[in-house]
């Protein structure tokens, strides 16, 4: 059963805005051998006067044990989506934690398709809570 999504996170860079939603998995989980799962969608909106094109991600991915990974690759879920003006993009993805609390946060390098201009986007730090860590 997946728990209800958590806040809004969003910001925009460039005129491209990202907003990030995550939500704990129970079923996938399992704390008594540390694995806490966490699914994220992740919209992408084009507010610049240009097309853009995602190009590669890269995560910062912190347990609040300490542990620190980073993931980075071409694209997202195998897609490398363009963007003309007020198009929008979502995916959904997921992150499994040792500890029930955590926090992600990374970019995207994108392409102005027009220009042939590479540019970073920031992807806002975004909570990854175990419901129960709250009481």
């Amino acid at each position: 059963m997946q728990q209800r999504m958590a806040t809004l996170y969003s910001k925009v860079t460039s005129g491209i805005e990202i907003a990030v939603e995550s939500a704990y998995q129970p079923d996938y989980s399992d704390p008594l051998t540390q694995k806490f799962i966490h699914t994220y969608q992740v919209n992408i909106s084009n507010k610049s006067n240009n097309t853009t094109q995602l190009l590669r991600r890269h995560w910062f991915i912190f347990d609040s044990n300490g542990v620190h990974r980073e993931v980075e690759g071409e694209g997202v879920v195998g897609q490398q989506p363009i963007l003309s003006l007020g198009e929008s993009y979502s995916y959904r993805s997921w992150s499994q934690l040792q500890t029930d609390l955590g926090r992600m946060h990374g970019n995207f390098l994108m392409l102005d398709v027009e220009t042939g201009k590479k540019f970073t986007v920031e992807i806002p730090f975004f909570e990854l809570i175990e419901p129960a860590r709250n009481n």
